[in-house]
């Protein structure tokens, strides 16, 4: 496409560092934390919002009460600005192809409980690829979910896929879920019936999770009504909650050392904690790597997929 004399005109008044601040600002909503963020003073900031608002022609922030929010014209801005640096970081990776190196930005988003494994496996992959900059991004899934709807990140590491989006994924690992208890909960060593749990205490996690969904799901296809005491943000925060004998909880495996972790015992106590022997359970899920099917991948992140890949397949470009 062959850029116009007033197209040309309209970019020449628009600075990279406007952008930055922009870009921090409208995803922050807070002009304070995007000057924290940049390590540039709040005033600066207002300045590069104010001069980009003019160059466009259009206010793209509004305040209400002590907040602001993004105008309709700020909202297409932003996607513009994602879609920028989408496009710049695709032309790095193909100049990086040319030379035949695998280098570049590696965006990967991850649901909380893939903090226990995620780490292991990019460390490997970034000390043989020295030349690719990674950057991990631990949400729970509603704001993965969120990520993946506004193209924020390469790759995708969860449990339980959305519906909505257009994604391909590579499953690669297992993740069972199971239920914890206190280390000296009554029914330890003992073959359970889940509607034998009835009248215990639950902790879940907090809604928007994806092991509380795959829960809930599993209870309620079993016909099961636990009975919630309390919904907490963090796995370790759940782990110290069950190991001080607030209630039970169904939680990753990998998020729980029982059987494994330092003194372990042969009933799979450790750190307070213990597994259950439950009815139905563990719950089989797996983990996948997703990517958005109508959004070209960099260099880099068609690595990590064959780096993952038992196969070594190598994902369409």
């Amino acid at each position: 496409m062959r850029l116009s004399a007033s197209t040309l005109s309209r970019l020449q008044r628009v600075s990279p560092q406007q952008l930055r601040a922009f870009e921090a600002a409208a995803r922050l909503l807070s002009v304070t934390r995007a000057a924290e963020e940049l390590h540039v003073s709040q005033p600066t900031v207002s300045v590069q919002l104010r001069e980009l608002a003019a160059a466009v022609g259009e206010p793209l922030f509004e305040t209400v009460g002590r907040r602001i929010r993004l105008t309709q014209a700020g909202e297409v801005l932003q996607q513009t600005v994602g879609e920028l640096a989408g496009c710049w970081q695709r032309f790095e990776s193909r100049l990086a192809e040319i030379h035949g190196l695998v280098s570049g930005r590696l965006r990967i988003a991850a649901v909380t409980t893939a903090e226990y494994f995620v780490p292991d496996l990019l460390g490997p992959f970034a000390a043989a690829h020295p030349g690719v900059e990674i950057e991990l991004a631990v949400e729970n899934r509603d704001r993965v979910v969120e990520r993946l709807i506004r193209n924020a990140d390469d790759l995708a590491v969860m449990m339980m896929l959305p519906a909505e989006l257009p994604l391909e994924r590579l499953v690669f690992q297992d993740n069972p879920l199971v239920i914890v208890a206190p280390a000296g909960h009554r029914l330890l060593g003992q073959r359970i019936a889940l509607d034998a749990l009835a009248q215990e205490r639950w902790l879940m996690r907090e809604p928007g999770s994806g092991t509380r969904m795959a829960a809930e799901q599993h209870f309620a296809q079993a016909g099961f009504a636990p009975r919630v005491a309390m919904s907490l943000g963090s796995n370790e925060a759940i782990k110290h909650a069950v190991a001080a004998g607030l209630g039970l909880a169904v939680l990753s495996r990998l998020a729980v050392r029982s059987g494994h972790g330092p003194g372990a015992d042969e009933r799979g106590v450790a750190d307070g904690l213990a597994v259950l022997d439950v009815e139905g359970f563990p719950i089989p899920r797996r983990w996948s790597v997703v990517w958005r099917r109508d959004q070209p991948l960099s260099a880099a992140a068609r690595g990590f997929i064959r780096y993952l890949s038992p196969l070594g397949a190598d994902p369409a470009p």
